[in-house]
């Protein structure tokens, strides 16, 4: 057995990359797919979208490698998290449309159960907000508002998934209905402490228990595919949520290492260990990664506006054409002008979790420019990261010394690496292999196969790209983040 194949299924598209035993990518592919906005605030997939780009970029991930499907040993899945759908056991039809992460629709809903006292109960449990971001609401919407739903949820006919669940159902033809713990975990139903569906949420949420999916491990037997779909059956053996496989790939494994995936928003992990660490700061507690039976917890914080704000700068003001272009703009920027920017533009994430507040710019002279623009911009994302990391600095006591692991689009820009590095006044390393996501996914699948090698030695191979240390005084790097702090006071303070 010479390949594994990872399956990124992502919010506006779908990858399989083939990985061979060495974790080089040498095969992939990669499909869009419609984004659905019915109403202001809501956004949905069509579940057949989610499953047929899965399909079609895994077929054309092995045509391209031209190996045929002899040599690959499993698949692993990593998926955009806290997606729900709900399908008919018998049919495979699903009863309406996937609700993704980011719609809103259950927002006045999470306000009633705010009002009656029910977020201690689903913080205590879940590590999570009472927030329409997880799937729990979501799922409470779709029984009471789908004509029919409840009846047969009832009845044990529907079954509930996210995103990797309703794959695996069919990749396996119906035969498997499983999930594992991290994304389990942020579906606001799972108790992350005792390792099982939590019955006292799913009854405030009217959710019968029934529909749940089995959790395994982020390193299990999760089935095998349909024969006639590959050409031969291949088994399933690795799945974890899009972040948490990043934190796989970036085999941050040791309590205290940290990542930070810089896409259009911004998640950052800390691993806390065996301790699920309830945080002070409105920062998330979350399963990092589930072998063996044992959990690995972690603090996340998630920024709203990381690399939106270069398309900002793009689609907005029009002041370059290319994100390429910001860094050699940023870098042109005046040394006397202390602009800052903050792209509080759907609200602030944690640790503020301000929803009303909006973007605003401070310290605009008549000298400003499209230059100073451009490096508030790339400043604005490295000032956001400090505020995370403050955070679980806060949260933790255990927190060492450690280098943070940066992938993503923007972490290919030197200047913001840099900046970074000095605002946290930490080193911040950027991997050789930037496929982090996918690569934690073939990881749990190729370990499980016996094909890959454990952790230690796969930490052992992870090698650094480039590597930025702290070269900025602490005086310099104290005024900035006190100017960043005010300015963010009075945007929240704006809002009223």
């Amino acid at each position: 057995m010479t390949h594994i194949l990872a399956i990124d299924q992502g919010t506006t598209s779908t990858r399989a990359i083939l990985f061979d035993t060495d974790l080089n990518a040498v095969a992939s592919a990669q499909e869009e797919f419609e984004q659905h906005y019915p109403n202001s605030g809501w956004v949905e997939h069509d579940p057949s979208d989610l499953w047929s780009t899965t399909a079609a970029t895994c077929r054309a991930a092995i045509e391209k490698a031209g190996a045929g499907t002899d040599g690959i040993a499993a698949i692993g899945i990593t998926n955009q998290r806290e997606t729900t759908l709900v399908w008919d056991r018998k049919t495979g039809k699903p009863v309406f449309n996937a609700i993704v992460w980011q719609d809103r629709r259950t927002s006045e809903f999470c306000k009633t159960l705010k009002a009656e006292g029910f977020e201690h109960t689903v913080t205590n449990r879940t590590g999570l907000l009472l927030d329409p971001y997880f799937s729990g609401t979501k799922l409470a919407w779709i029984l009471d508002n789908v004509e029919g739903a409840r009846a047969r949820a009832e009845a044990g006919e529907l079954a509930f998934g996210t995103v990797d669940t309703w794959l695996v159902w069919n990749l396996t033809g119906g035969k498997v209905h499983v999930t594992d713990a991290t994304n389990a975990a942020r579906t606001m139903l799972y108790d992350i402490r005792k390792g099982r569906w939590s019955q006292t949420i799913c009854d405030k949420l009217g959710i019968p228990m029934s529909m749940l999916p089995e959790v395994k491990d982020c390193a299990a037997e999760f089935g095998e595919t349909r024969p006639d779909l590959f050409g031969r059956a291949i088994p399933i053996l690795g799945i974890a949520g899009d972040q948490q496989a990043a934190t796989v790939g970036q085999a941050c494994f040791k309590p205290g290492m940290l990542k930070s995936t810089y896409g259009t928003g911004c998640f950052a992990l800390l691993n806390t260990g065996d301790t699920p660490v309830t945080s002070a700061n409105r920062l998330l507690t979350t399963i990092a990664y589930q072998l063996d039976g044992k959990p690995t917890y972690a603090l996340e914080g998630s920024i709203f506006i990381a690399g939106a704000v270069v398309q900002w700068l793009r689609d907005g003001l029009k002041i370059i054409r290319d994100a390429k272009e910001t860094q050699p703009l940023a870098e042109k920027a005046d040394p006397t002008q202390d602009v800052v920017l903050v792209p509080a533009f759907t609200g602030l994430g944690a640790p503020y979790w301000n929803a009303e507040c909006r973007g605003a710019i401070f310290g605009l002279t008549r000298n400003s420019g499209p230059e100073d623009f451009a490096r508030a911009a790339l400043e604005s994302v490295g000032y956001q990261t400090r505020d995370l990391l403050e955070a679980m600095k806060a949260d933790w006591s255990g927190s060492s010394e450690t280098a943070l692991r940066v992938d993503g689009g923007m972490s290919a820009s030197d200047w913001t690496m840099q900046f970074l590095s000095n605002i946290i006044d930490a080193p911040v390393e950027r991997p050789k292999v930037l496929e982090t996501t996918a690569m934690g996914a073939a990881w749990l699948a190729g370990y499980k196969a016996g094909v890959l090698p454990d952790m230690e030695a796969f930490a052992a191979q992870w090698a650094v790209d480039a590597r930025f240390d702290p070269d900025m005084s602490s005086e310099v790097r104290d005024g900035k983040y006190a100017a960043w702090k005010r300015a963010v006071d009075a945007t929240i303070g704006f809002a009223g």
